[in-house]
């Protein structure tokens, strides 16, 4: 564990993560999507016996392949960057934070890579059956592998089942299951996955609509939009109700979260959740006295409801949180950052007292620093925290990201519900300007994916592991230049293969269908 470090290698590190981990999402979430689309037409081939949805299944099933490829590239090294830019991290807590991903790896990873093989090259070489089902598995070792590596993310956003072990500096496992089925972890799962759900059935409506604007591959068009619709509407409405929930776990475990999204400084009764509002850009800290907004429009009582589920409940809100004395749900009282920062000091020093004490072989000593220890471990983070104001995440980036998210949310579930209706009227054909609304939602499928995981990510700093170790003490001691070159190499490599794959699926899109 170190101290103190350069701010820069700080933050050229957390952007060369950054930068991995929005080009690596890019890929994902489209692969669970299609997973899904592609498995419901073959089986509807499978029930039917009919050529032209085997055809439909093997065009997405290409989309999907050419997405699959580069996605894993992407999340190699995104892995990787654990050991290399992270390595106080990886140490800290690897024996916990490594399980869930080696089980991916081990078992999800190879799952996908064994079915993907049969799915793609055993057309008319196994039986029908063993084929859909081969479809099928592929789509659920995507899925289960996205299970495990978001409980390892949701642990980072709620740390639970772990022992602190002062003789080897680290966090042990001692509840597995209790990671691995964690409400955070859970509730991160689900509306992680049908984000993805929600772009691949925006992608499937986009790409046929164009087709239909091209005069091209009419039926196979119409039917590709019906399945993307009812998917992406049911999915849709699904992720307004995960998201729901998470907002409510998000107020248990990280309430500076929520009061950075909704731009919240005091804390209130009957706390309104925030329509529509213009943040003031003068204001720059918490405690400045600036008015927060320029302009608003609160839902009165919504924010309480979302994090209590009372529509009365106290809401603290950055200050309070800062400043501490508001009561909690246990009836305690909440303590200052600046009381959490020293009782964290105490922490840290007492780690060190201990180490060096068992080093002369002085057991009382020890003994002394262990119990100063245990008494303040809980705020051993916080000993890392130069100045209460680095608790504060940037409120800008969280109200705004948070908004676009949800209102493109918002938007999924009426474009889909309008895709249905004029297929159902079967006036979808002469919707001209509906089918160029349908191709320019496609990258909103995107935006409202990224957004998602800038609220998650910026929302929890300066927090790696949310209050237990801040990114400060988390980082490798390397040389500035070298993570710069790094960062750089990969903006390069993954600009690259993006272009490359929108080149490639570009190509197998202008081709089309083997169908009529």
């Amino acid at each position: 564990m170190i101290a103190s470090i350069d701010t820069a290698l700080i933050d050229w590190s957390r952007a060369q993560f950054a930068l991995t981990a929005m080009y690596h999402w890019i890929f994902v979430p489209l692969t669970l999507g299609l997973a899904v689309v592609m498995a419901i037409m073959e089986t509807i081939y499978y029930k039917t016996g009919n050529e032209f949805w085997k055809n439909t299944a093997k065009f997405w099933m290409k989309i999907f392949g050419i997405n699959f490829a580069i996605g894993v590239a992407t999340g190699l090294i995104l892995e990787f960057q654990f050991g290399t830019n992270w390595s106080n991290y990886s140490w800290f807590v690897g024996d916990i934070f490594g399980a869930p991903l080696a089980i991916e790896g081990i078992l999800a990873f190879f799952m996908e890579a064994t079915f993907i093989a049969v799915m793609f090259f055993g057309w008319d070489k196994v039986s029908k059956k063993f084929h859909l089902a081969s479809t099928w598995l592929t789509g659920i070792g995507a899925t289960i592998s996205a299970w495990w590596i978001l409980v390892a993310n949701g642990w980072m956003q709620h740390p639970i089942g772990m022992e602190f072990n002062p003789d080897t500096v680290r966090n042990e496992m001692v509840d597995f299951i209790g990671i691995a089925t964690s409400p955070m972890a859970v509730v991160k799962f689900f509306h992680s996955v049908l984000s993805g759900w929600v772009l691949g059935a925006v992608f499937v409506v986009g790409v046929s609509a164009w087709y239909l604007l091209k005069n091209r591959h009419r039926e196979f068009a119409i039917q590709s939009m019906k399945i993307g619709a009812i998917f992406g509407l049911v999915a849709s409405l699904l992720v307004a109700f995960t998201g729901d929930s998470s907002g409510y776990q998000v107020a248990k475990t990280q309430p500076m979260k929520l009061a950075a999204i909704e731009a919240h400084y005091e804390g209130s009764t009957d706390a309104g959740l925030i329509a529509i509002g213009i943040l003031n850009p003068s204001k720059e800290r918490y405690d400045d006295g600036k008015d927060p907004f320029l302009f608003d429009i609160k839902i009165p009582g919504l924010l309480s409801f979302l994090a209590k589920r009372d529509l009365n409940a106290y809401v603290p809100g950055i200050t309070n949180i800062i400043e501490g004395g508001y009561e909690l749900e246990d009836g305690s009282i909440a303590l200052s950052a600046e009381e959490k920062m020293r009782r964290g000091k105490i922490a840290v020093t007492s780690l060190a007292k201990y180490r060096l004490a068992k080093k002369n072989n002085d057991d009382t000593t020890a003994q002394l620093a262990l119990k100063d220890l245990r008494a303040n471990e809980q705020y051993f983070g916080y000993g890392y925290i130069k100045d209460k104001y680095e608790l504060v995440p940037n409120v800008t980036i969280n109200f705004y990201a948070f908004r676009i998210m949800v209102i493109l949310g918002g938007y999924f579930i009426l474009f889909f519900a309008l895709t249905w209706f004029f297929i159902k009227k079967k006036s979808i054909t002469n919707k001209k300007w509906f089918n160029w609304v349908a191709v320019l939602t496609v990258p909103l499928g995107y935006i409202a994916g990224q957004a998602g995981w800038v609220v998650a990510e910026v929302g929890r700093q300066p927090w790696a592991i949310q209050d237990m170790m801040p990114v400060n003490a988390a980082i490798s001691k390397l040389d500035v230049s070298s993570v710069q070159i790094t960062f750089f190499i990969f903006l390069v490599l993954f600009t690259i293969m993006l272009i490359a794959m929108i080149g490639i699926m570009r190509k197998a899109i202008k081709k089309g269908p083997n169908v009529a």
